[in-house]
């Protein structure tokens, strides 16, 4: 089966501002996500792509576009199952508005359990992403061939729940997990198992640097900003 590689969106502006982004429309890359952007084709220079999925949302568009430039072979698909978890009526707010809401205790300590309000819940997003991935593992095989690599640009929470279904991980564990923005994740499918050979691997170690103000004990909802 195919080995599939996740990209998570360059920086957004929203990760910048602290924002819950979600299905927010005109959430674009900021200058450095832009420039994450440039780099990832030279970064993924030596894999024969055989396809390329994002999600429909505007800064995983943006994140693919100079990959696409430097493959014009290649033409993106897009599929909505592998889009950001809708955050219903927190979508757009402050994560800092957020934090003291009891459910936001939930999604930290019990995520299979919350859904958000006029939005859905994190086990569905995990459902159809997965079921997203099975479908084109599906497909390249078919039309590429057993040994095929291809890519999908999607978003921190929904690459997070596609790992921890890999690795066969409660999505309760899914907060264990972090990949940053322009992050490149590698599962390779085979008949019986996935197997996790890169997890959010950026070519930095910049996010590993102590900091004056250490990174809190929760998880960033939605991913966070990556390294300052």
């Amino acid at each position: 089966m195919p080995t599939l590689i996740l990209v998570r969106h360059g920086r957004s502006t929203a990760n910048t501002e602290g924002l819950l982004a979600g299905w927010t429309p005109g959430v674009a890359l900021d200058e450095r996500g832009a420039a994450q952007a440039a780099a990832l084709p030279g970064r993924l220079a030596e894999l024969p792509l055989a396809e390329i999925v994002t999600s429909p949302l505007q800064r995983c568009q943006e994140t693919i576009r100079p990959l696409l430039r430097a493959r014009p072979d290649l033409s993106p698909h897009t599929d909505e199952r592998i889009g950001e978890c809708h955050y219903g009526d927190w979508s757009g707010r402050k994560l800092d508005e957020l934090k003291d809401q009891p459910l936001m205790e939930v999604v930290q300590a019990h995520p299979s359990a919350a859904a958000f309000p006029g939005g859905e819940s994190m086990r569905a997003m995990q459902t159809r992403a997965a079921e997203a991935v099975r479908e084109w593992n599906a497909r390249v095989e078919r039309d590429h061939g057993a040994d095929a690599v291809y890519l999908m640009c999607s978003h921190g929470d929904v690459i997070k729940s596609l790992v921890a279904d890999a690795l066969g991980l409660h999505l309760d564990l899914f907060q264990r997990i972090s990949v940053e923005p322009c992050s490149i994740t590698a599962i390779r499918y085979t008949r019986l198992r996935p197997f996790l050979v890169r997890l959010g691997d950026t070519g930095d170690f910049t996010s590993l640097v102590p900091r004056e103000e250490p990174p809190g004990e929760e998880a960033p909802v939605g991913g966070g900003a990556g390294a300052p």
